[in-house]
């Protein structure tokens, strides 16, 4: 009997470690499928487009495109990875130009992709505090995904205000 409830929590333990493993390799699949869109999306947008913005108070489109890459090492550092010495995660702002918007953008994408799989096992429903809300590192690891995915739709939007079609979309 005991050997029976022992290979019980062996199977249950190696099941629980391979399903946190398939959970985060799902969600940087699907994360990689946006951050690819995005930037198909940025690399779309001709230079002088970079600046414009549907009306006054709204974020530009480099502007979106530098938030998207700013919210992901946010997130990512929230999860406990600290962003690159050689990332200024304050002045990401002042980035200017499509070619630097672009690198800075597929910069934190990587990042943010390199550090999801290595939330440590076990510890996906352990709490953080993001400041906007409280939730488990899994939550946390959905965030940056759903911020990804929310502002590919605004970037879809601008496109199509400024008659750039996504490529996907041709």
């Amino acid at each position: 009997m005991k050997k029976l409830l022992l290979s019980a929590f062996v199977f249950i333990g190696c099941f629980s470690y391979a399903q946190e493993e398939l959970t985060q390799k799902t969600i940087k699949t699907v994360l990689a499928g946006n951050q690819s869109q995005v930037i198909l999306l940025a690399e779309a947008f001709p230079e002088e487009k970079y600046n414009w913005r549907p009306a006054e108070g709204i974020s530009s489109v480099g502007e979106a495109l530098l938030h998207v890459a700013g919210g992901n090492y946010f997130l990512a550092s929230k999860l406990g990875f600290a962003p690159p010495e050689d990332v200024d995660v304050m002045n990401l702002g002042k980035i200017t130009g499509k070619e630097n918007i672009i690198a800075a953008l597929k910069k934190s994408n990587e990042f943010v992709l390199e550090h999801i799989t290595k939330v440590a096992d076990g510890s996906l429903n352990e709490e953080v505090d993001f400041g906007f809300m409280k939730s488990n590192k899994l939550g946390g690891l959905l965030a940056i995904m759903e911020h990804n995915g929310e502002h590919k739709g605004q970037l879809i939007a601008y496109a199509r205000s400024n008659n750039v079609i996504p490529p996907w979309s041709k």
